[in-house]
């Protein structure tokens, strides 16, 4: 493989690892403060990209309202998540329940249910095919950087992938609810004694994350130039293992891993074929589970 190609390749994985982040960074803040994984996660991805669709449809607003709006839709989204599949199981406050096993795996399979129920709510109401976008939404006009061929997708994926990963830094460690969310990520039954409104907090950790996951899911669907109901379930697999390889709770470790994949699978698919690139990411699972087992910029903690 010569030095064009491996650096188109590298370019194209850049921007499917930057989607993957995204998402892991939905996973790793919500296991972060609940210390339980959301299996709803890529439905999220899934909604946003049919909130778009929809918005496409009905009023065919400008790029930047369509983004604006899947952003609100996301948020909606995660507020409604986070009352069905979560609240119900946080009820006793003491600690013996906030560290129960048994009320972690509860919440574990509320999650997957309502990923189950979405999944087949969207295939219903828009059967399982393939949903075409218009036309003049999608990005993919190429644009020539010398040997690279990018297209304006890549570029507005960089671009909006880098403005939010800026955004939440910001809100994270330069605003309240940001203090809050890690106080309560730190130690939720420290956090309630000094006061701080963790139910609040933990809705704000469903917000935030699913904006990315949604966002996600339309620049994806923009870029390829179709959804489909099952869409969330691949990319949130490998958000899923750039989360564990990252350590469970390290955004930073998230994104830096969903970058590996992305761009691992991109190189791989020179070698073999489209089908198997599946096999490089569950290659990096498996090595990080033997050699890593608290992540690669995790520490030691409970097991999950």
């Amino acid at each position: 493989m010569d030095a064009t190609v491996l650096a188109q390749q590298v370019a194209n994985g850049l921007s499917i690892g930057l989607v993957y982040a995204l998402m892991a960074i939905g996973f790793t803040l919500i296991f972060g403060v609940l210390n339980v994984v959301n299996f709803a996660h890529g439905e999220i991805y899934t909604l946003g990209a049919f909130a778009g669709l929809l918005l496409i449809t009905a009023l065919a607003p400008p790029l930047w309202a369509v983004i604006g709006l899947v952003l609100l839709s996301g948020g909606i989204a995660g507020v409604v998540l986070e009352r069905l599949a979560f609240r119900p199981f946080r009820r006793f406050r003491d600690e013996a329940s906030l560290k129960s096993k048994a009320m972690r795996e509860a919440t574990l399979l509320s999650s997957l249910a309502v990923s189950i129920i979405v999944r087949e709510a969207l295939e219903l109401k828009f059967s399982g095919e393939m949903q075409t976008i218009a036309q003049q939404y999608l990005l993919q006009a190429p644009i020539q950087l010398g040997p690279v061929t990018l297209t304006d997708g890549n570029l507005i994926i960089f671009a909006l992938s880098a403005a939010m990963l800026l955004a939440l830094q910001f809100v994270l460690y330069r605003t309240r609810i940001g203090l809050a969310i890690r106080a309560v990520s730190n130690n939720v039954l420290g956090a309630q004694f000094v006061g701080i409104d963790t139910t609040r907090a933990i809705v704000a950790t469903f917000v935030v994350g699913s904006m990315l996951g949604a966002v996600a899911g339309i620049m994806v669907g923009l870029y390829q130039g179709a959804i489909f109901p099952q869409m969330g379930f691949d990319p949130g697999v490998k958000a899923f293992v750039a989360m564990v390889m990252g350590g469970l709770s390290s955004i930073p470790g998230a994104v830096v891993c969903a970058l590996v994949i992305g761009v691992s699978e991109s190189v791989a698919t020179q070698f073999f074929s489209d089908g198997w690139k599946a096999l490089v990411s569950y290659g990096f699972l498996l090595a990080t589970l033997w050699f890593f087992p608290s992540g690669i910029f995790g520490f030691k903690k409970e097991k999950m």
